[in-house]
């Protein structure tokens, strides 16, 4: 049986923008660290080695927050 998917009026269910602003600060967050050890004058590398995770990561998160999983933690019924 195929899950329902969200429209924007269902309570369960994220939205793009909501989940973008949820993420927003994580990623910025992210994208400073990186340009910090650039600005310090650490190997390019390191930041191409640190940028995939903080991407990837965050993806997760738009993820999880736009199809509401984390609003749906504890609150199925159970029958």
């Amino acid at each position: 049986m195929d899950a329902p998917i969200p429209t924007p009026t269902d309570e369960a269910g994220g939205s793009r923008r909501r989940a973008f602003l949820a993420i927003l600060p994580f990623l910025l967050l992210g994208i400073a660290d990186v340009v910090l050890l650039l600005i310090w004058g650490l190997n390019p590398l390191w930041g191409f080695v640190i940028l995939p995770p903080i991407l990837f990561i965050s993806v997760l998160g738009w993820i999880a927050f736009k199809t509401g999983f984390v609003n749906d933690r504890g609150t199925a019924d159970q029958g």
